[in-house]
């Protein structure tokens, strides 16, 4: 038993925990699901239950209904195999070797260095629960786990029709416990291509980089309206606004590996005029301030 789940089983008996916590134990980033998913068949298949990989690899599970049940409308519970990997920048962790490691912070769970993988780690083994429960009367009952959602959607994507017999779907994939949301966020990828010119740098240019630390980031469904800053647009106002007069030379510009993440790290690096170096550092501090992070 780890010591995260030693820790956490002595505050509560919800069998969510030692589900949640064998999940961590398991390396799932998007497109890396195979390992989970051979775990959760075994888990499934041990209990007695149907279990199918479709096409594309999602996982569909299913329960009879309790006896005296069998007439109510069939239930799927969905939630999704994969994690968002990210780590901290001082922090060695292969996500698709190395287990996540939760601990326990006050009065929330949190990993060593890593994201938690909670989304949708805990909608994943809420649902595991529901199936390996005795306790919870319910009618024909329908697990539904769909691969890489952070990524592209590719499981939901993917699923043929027929696959699922339920009438109402619950997503377990939500921020608060006992809440019901009808609706969702939504997302739209645009590709836009332009050409550019190159040029030959200009002679007493000296090679610099804008870095912007200590924005909060947060989901770009659940946090866009929040008033959050994106730093690709930091830096696209920071360009828009001072280029010219700096006598900026772009050399790269990059930013995000997420659709779903507001960015906080951005890379600008560019050539600036050595006589407009203070003026380059009066904008930093009009930025800084306008920020309010110095």
């Amino acid at each position: 038993m780890s010591q995260f789940l030693t820790e956490i089983t002595r505050q509560s008996a919800n069998p969510i925990w030692p589900l949640f916590d064998k999940i961590c134990s398991i390396p799932h980033p998007s497109k890396h699901e195979q390992a989970l998913s051979d775990y959760i068949v075994s888990w499934a298949e041990a209990k007695g239950l149907a279990v199918k990989a479709d096409e594309v690899g999602n996982l569909i599970i299913k329960k009879p209904a309790t006896l005296g049940m069998e007439d109510r409308k069939g239930v799927v519970l969905q939630a999704h195999i994969d994690m968002v990997p990210q780590k901290n920048e001082d922090t060695e962790h292969d996500f698709t070797l190395d287990p996540i490691k939760p601990y326990i912070d006050g009065e929330w769970v949190t990993a060593t260095g890593t994201t938690l993988g909670a989304d949708n780690g805990i909608g994943m083994a809420s649902c595991l629960a529901v199936l390996g429960s005795d306790d919870v009367a319910h009618g024909p009952l329908e697990v539904l786990l769909t691969i890489d959602e952070e990524a592209g959607m590719t499981g939901a994507f993917g699923l043929k029709e027929g696959l699922l017999e339920g009438e109402i779907l619950l997503n377990t994939d939500s921020e608060q416990e006992g809440e019901v949301y009808m609706g969702c966020a939504g997302g739209v990828d645009a590709g836009f291509t332009f050409d550019i010119e190159r040029e030959q740098a200009a002679s007493g240019n000296v090679n610099k980089k804008l870095i912007i630390k200590g924005l909060k980031g947060g989901h770009s469904g659940c946090d866009i309206h929040t008033g959050r800053a994106n730093a690709n647009k930091l830096v696209a106002r920071f360009l828009a606004g001072h280029a010219e007069e700096l006598g900026i030379q772009l050399t790269e510009i990059r930013g995000g590996s997420l659709r779903n993440a507001i960015l906080v790290k951005p890379l600008l690096a560019f050539l600036c005029q050595s006589r407009m170096l203070l003026n380059l550092s009066v904008c930093s501090l009009y930025i800084l301030k306008w920020l309010r992070l110095s």
